[in-house]
């Protein structure tokens, strides 16, 4: 299985960082997650090229919430896993489609002990085109409720709105994912590099950097005295906590080893949660 694609985008000006955009995908630093965020799972999916994963959270029994990237062009069904360890080495455990031109079918799935649920993306989602109107969230709808893993609470309206710049560059926010980890190879060329294995839920603790209507960006280098890592590849559509919320999702990453600024989705915004809504997902009161 190949990581999720890096997705060119347009150069991000409007004073967060001039340059290209990478579509973020795993952890850099920080450590396993254990059993730390049981709700936050991996999803896999095919589409016309491949078949990627990205990570996703539970925030109702039925409805998962990820990037829009990671539902963009699904085929089928979205497998859906809250396993936190799925494997030391390759292969992977995530099983082949019968006809990938079609995509995950349901009965395969739960053939193979996985979950399954159906893709929908943001309507205004740009496509990494339009800073103002990012909107890169998705979601997954699950063809049978969980009623065994709590979900986590969507973070109230403007909630990031409180981090004035003095204090946001101060203050950590918890991100959790399922993507490559940024190390040495245990042999060839010694620069540290995005290794997909083990396959596994990892979590940091990221400072803040800046914030936008639409992104919150934060620190990704695992050498800040303050922070501990950041996102990268199979980190997309994971989540970033703070004050018990999931305030964002992860979109993007600056640099090929992920070890410099990640953009988060927030879902803070009423462009988010007004369609969320749609979905049954409702914002902490």
């Amino acid at each position: 299985m190949n990581i999720r694609r890096l997705a060119a985008a347009a150069a991000v000006a409007a004073g967060l960082v001039a340059g290209p955009a990478l579509a973020a995908h795993a952890i850099t630093g920080g450590q396993p997650d254990g059993e730390g965020h049981p709700n936050v799972g991996l999803i896999a999916y095919y589409d016309a090229t491949d078949r990627y994963r990205c990570t996703a959270t539970l925030v109702t029994p039925t409805v998962l919430v990820t990037a829009a990237h990671c539902t963009d062009g699904t085929l089928g069904k979205t497998l859906v896993t809250f396993r936190s360890k799925l494997a030391d080495a390759p292969p992977s455990p995530l099983p082949d489609a019968a006809d990938a031109t079609a995509g995950y079918s349901a009965a395969e799935l739960k053939a193979a002990g996985y979950l399954s649920g159906t893709a929908h993306t943001h309507p205004l989602y740009s496509d990494f085109t339009d800073l103002k109107n990012w909107n890169d969230v998705g979601v997954i709808v699950l063809d049978e409720p969980i009623t065994t893993i709590a979900p986590a609470k969507v973070a109230p309206e403007g909630f990031l709105d409180q981090f004035t710049p003095n204090i946001l560059n101060h203050t950590l926010f918890t991100s959790v994912g399922y993507g490559t980890e940024v190390r040495q190879a245990e042999t060839g060329p010694q620069k540290p590099t995005p290794q997909s294995y083990p396959l596994l839920r990892r979590v940091t603790d990221s400072k803040g950097q800046k914030l936008t209507p639409q992104i919150l960006q934060l620190n990704g280098n695992e050498k800040d005295p303050f922070g501990g890592g950041g996102t990268c590849f199979g980190d997309s559509g994971g989540p970033t906590f703070k004050g018990g919320y999931q305030v964002t999702v992860t979109s993007y990453s600056y640099t090929s080893n992920c070890r410099y600024l990640g953009g988060m989705q927030r879902i803070d915004v009423p462009v988010v949660q007004n369609w969320l809504a749609t979905f049954g997902v409702a914002p902490a009161a």
